[in-house]
C-alpha cells in the first residue's frame, strides 16, 4: 500500500491540477462560503442543492465543485457567528462564545481572521489524515460479509440518531421513519413491489438527490419563512484589519493541534459530526486555559479551538464513508449519494480498486482550503453585504433551485411532487422536535442495513453476529454508544431540579 500511496498522489496531483478542476474548486468554495454565511443555509443544504448539477459531470469535475461547498461551507458558518451573533450553522455555535465579544470590541477583522486561518490549519490536516487512515481502515473492511455490514449500518444508524437532536428516542424515531421510506419500491432480495400503491412511478423507491433536496433545502426555506418577521443580532459592519497577529498562533499552537485531532476523530465516528467536535474543543481549550476566565470575553485561543475542530471534520468524515460506506455526518451523506450518482460504491472494494479516488480527494481538500483561506483574508470587508440580503430575495432563488435540481434528475414531475411533499414533512417533524438528519441516514442506511440482515441469516441463527469477530467488536461499539448517549441526554418529559 505504500508504494501504491507514492505512486497514486503525484498523478492524482497531474490529473487534478487543471484549469477547469482548480476553476469548479474556486466556484464550489465561493457558493460554499455565500451558503455558509447565511444563517440557516448549512453547507448540508448547498451541497444538497448542487448535487443535482453534477449529476452529468465527470467525477473530477463534481467532486471538486462538491468539496469545495463542503469546505468553504464549513467555514463560513463562523462569519454570521462573529457578526451578527448568529451561527450560520450548529457547528460554529461555539465560536460566538468569543467571536461575537471580539467583534464588539472593534477587533471583527482579526476574529475573521483567526476564523479562517484556524479552519484552513484543520482542514489541511484532515486531509492528509484521510490519505493515511483510509488504507488502514480499508483493509481491514475488506474482511467484512454480510454480518459486517449490517453491523456497521446500525453503528452509523445508533450514532447518527443519537446526536442529531435533544430527544434520543425522537432521534431514533427519525431513523427509522427514513427506513420505512428506503423500503419503498422493489424487494431487494424477492424482487417484488413493495408499498408502491400500484403507482409505476414508486416501484423504483423514492429518489435519493429529490428527497435529499426536499428533506434539507426545502425544509430550511420553510423553516426561514415562518420567522421571515424576526430580526437577527446586531450586525457588525466595519471590518478593518484581516489579518491578526500569526505569533498568536504559534504561541497557541497546542490549542491548535488538539483541536484538529477533536475534529478529526470525532468527524470520523459515524454520526458525531462538527457541532459535537467544535464544543469539545472549545471545551479542552477553556479546561487547559491558564486563564478560563478569560473564556468568553473575546479571546483567540476561543475561535482557535472551535474551528480549528469545526473544519477538521471534512476530512475526517470521509474517512468512513469512503472506507465503509457509511456517512460520518450530514453533508457526507448527500456526498454517499454523488458517489453513487458516478457510478461507485463506497466501502473497501473501492479502496481497493480506485485508491486515485482518496488521493484526488485530498487534492481537492488542500485546493479548497487554500481558496477558502483567500477569499477568507481578501473578502473580510465584503462579508456585512452577504449578510444584509434579503431573505425575501434570496428563499424563492433558493426554492427555484430545489426544484429544478429535483426535475433534473429523472426529467419526472413526480420527482417534484415528491421533493416538495418530503419537504413539508421535513417542516412539520421540526416543528415537534423530531430532527430531520437522521431520516435522510436511514433512508440511505436502510437499503445496506436490510438486505444484508436477511442474506447473514440466511442458512444462519441470529448468534452470526456474535461469532464473527469483527461484527462482534462493532456491535459493542454500538452498545457503548447508546449506552453513553442515554446518559447524556435527558428523558423526554423530565425536568430539571434546582
Amino acid at each position: 500500500m505504500e508504494l501504491t500511496i507514492f505512486n497514486e498522489v503525484p498523478q492524482a496531483f497531474l490529473q487534478i491540477f487543471t484549469f477547469t478542476n482548480i476553476m469548479w474548486i474556486f466556484l464550489g468554495t465561493t457558493v460554499g462560503i455565500v451558503f455558509g454565511a447565511a444563517p440557516g443555509l448549512t453547507a448540508t443544504t448547498a451541497v444538497a442543492l448542487f448535487t443535482p448539477v453534477t449529476f452529468y459531470m465527470p467525477l473530477e469535475i463534481s467532486f471538486s465543485f462538491l468539496l469545495g461547498i463542503y469546505c468553504g461551507g464549513f467555514y463560513a458558518g463562523s462569519i454570521p457567528a462573529i457578526l451578527i451573533k448568529t451561527p450560520g450553522a450548529p457547528g460554529n455555535a461555539a465560536t460566538v462564545m468569543d467571536g461575537y465579544p471580539m467583534a464588539r470590541q472593534g477587533r471583527a477583522g482579526d476574529a475573521l481572521g483567526y476564523s479562517v486561518i484556524s479552519s484552513w490549519l484543520g482542514g489541511t490536516l484532515s486531509a492528509f489524515a484521510l490519505l493515511i487512515f483510509a488504507p488502514i481502515i480499508g483493509a481491514i473492511a475488506l474482511k467484512f460479509g454480510a454480518p459486517e455490514y449490517f453491523a456497521v449500518g446500525v453503528l452509523g444508524l445508533v450514532c447518527v440518531a443519537g446526536v442529531s437532536g435533544g430527544s434520543l428516542l425522537k432521534g431514533i424515531a427519525g431513523a427509522l421513519i427514513g427506513m420505512l421510506l428506503g423500503t419503498i419500491g422493489m424487494d431487494p432480495i424477492g424482487g417484488f413491489p413493495r408499498f408502491t400503491f400500484n403507482s409505476i412511478y414508486m416501484m423504483g423507491g423514492i429518489a435519493l438527490i429529490p428527497a435529499l433536496v426536499g428533506l434539507f433545502a426545502v425544509t430550511e426555506v420553510l423553516a426561514k419563512v415562518e420567522i421571515l418577521h424576526l430580526d437577527s443580532g446586531q450586525l457588525i459592519s466595519k471590518v478593518t484589519s484581516t489579518v491578526p497577529d500569526l505569533r498568536e498562533y504559534w504561541t497557541n499552537k497546542w490549542i491548535l493541534i488538539k483541536g484538529t485531532i477533536i475534529g478529526i476523530i470525532i468527524g470520523a465516528i459515524p454520526g458525531t459530526g462538527p457541532t459535537i467536535a467544535s464544543w469539545l474543543s472549545y471545551n479542552e481549550a477553556k479546561r487547559t486555559s491558564e486563564h478560563p476566565e478569560k473564556f468568553g470575553t473575546g479571546i483567540s485561543e476561543g475561535i482557535m479551538a472551535s474551528e480549528s475542530a469545526n473544519n477538521a471534520v471534512t476530512g475526517g468524515a470521509l474517512i468512513p464513508l469512503i472506507t465503509l460506506g457509511v456517512p460520518g455526518d450530514t453533508v457526507t451523506a448527500v456526498l454517499l449519494s454523488a458517489l453513487m450518482i458516478q457510478g461507485l460504491t463506497p466501502g473497501p472494494m473501492l479502496i481497493r480498486e480506485r485508491f486515485d479516488l482518496v488521493a484526488m480527494l485530498l487534492w481537492m481538500l488542500l485546493i479548497a482550503n487554500v481558496f477558502m483561506l483567500a477569499i477568507g483574508l481578501l473578502g473580510s470587508k465584503f462579508f456585512p453585504y452577504v449578510l444584509k440580503v434579503r431573505w425575501p430575495i434570496m428563499l424563492p432563488l433558493v426554492m427555484v433551485l430545489c426544484v429544478t435540481g429535483g426535475y433534473d434528475v429523472n426529467s419526472s414531475l413526480f420527482d417534484v411532487k415528491m421533493l416538495i411533499a418530503l419537504g413539508f414533512i421535513g417542516f412539520v417533524m421540526m416543528k415537534f422536535g423530531f430532527p430531520v438528519p437522521p431520516v435522510v441516514l436511514g433512508l440511505i442506511l436502510g437499503p445496506i442495513i436490510e438486505p444484508n440482515l436477511r442474506r447473514a441469516l440466511t442458512g444462519a441463527t441470529p448468534m452470526v453476529f456474535l461469532t464473527r469477530p469483527i461484527s462482534l467488536i462493532i456491535i459493542i461499539l454500538t452498545i457503548l454508544s447508546v449506552t453513553y448517549m442515554t446518559r447524556k441526554m435527558k428523558p423526554v418529559g423530565t425536568k430539571t431540579k434546582n
